[in-house]
């Protein structure tokens, strides 16, 4: 069902074919049950019937079990994934949404979405954000140390480089553990926050 736009939105040249834009991505993750169909999809092998995708978007929407929503529940769902965002995504080249067969299966180019998740929760800051404010209190603290401002001038150089060591090793560990939390596809629900751009 690819439309006759997609040439704008992906790459025009043979090579580029699979690329993805940025606007075009940021436009595909901005709406959350686009990001619960990619994370179903990836969860899933990146192939599954229409019937239990909506089962599975409605599950997460209401936050209950697949086995528990009701019509309504899929009704509101179907509607929404048939009608908007699977032609959506199909046009702009993460899906193949064939209709006449009720499956929806992610393309190669799905994979380049991966470089622009950063998924921020609301009340978070982003992850760049807090390593530029660590290396900056870092930066006064090693320079207070050289200078020898008490009470700094009691740490030895090395127990403070000790400090700063740990500090970013323990920020970098807690930081891929929650990169993977917030992945779609990964193993646990979808991600709620906002994408940010």
């Amino acid at each position: 069902m690819k439309s006759a736009s997609v040439s704008h939105l992906v790459g025009d040249s043979a090579d580029d074919a699979s690329t993805l834009s940025q606007e075009v991505a940021f436009e595909m993750l901005s709406c959350r049950r686009r990001r619960y169909v990619i994370h179903c999809l990836k969860q899933r092998g990146g192939a599954v019937e229409l019937r239990d995708l909506v089962t599975q978007v409605a599950a997460w929407e209401n936050e209950v079990a697949p086995e528990v929503v009701t019509y309504e529940q899929r009704m509101r769902v179907y509607t929404a994934l048939r009608q908007s965002h699977l032609p959506k995504l199909d046009d702009g080249g993460i899906v193949t949404f064939e209709e006449h067969r009720g499956t929806i299966a992610l393309t190669d180019a799905a994979a380049e979405l991966e470089v622009y998740l950063d998924v921020v929760p609301h009340e978070d800051i982003p992850w760049s954000k807090y390593y530029a404010g660590l290396g900056i209190l870092s930066l006064g603290f090693v320079g207070t140390l050289w200078i020898g401002l008490p009470p700094f001038s009691f740490v030895a150089p090395l127990g403070g480089a000790l400090l700063v060591t740990l500090l970013f090793t323990i920020s970098a560990a807690f930081h891929v553990r929650y990169d993977r939390r917030m992945r779609l596809g990964g193993d646990s629900e979808p991600p709620v926050a906002e994408v940010e751009p």
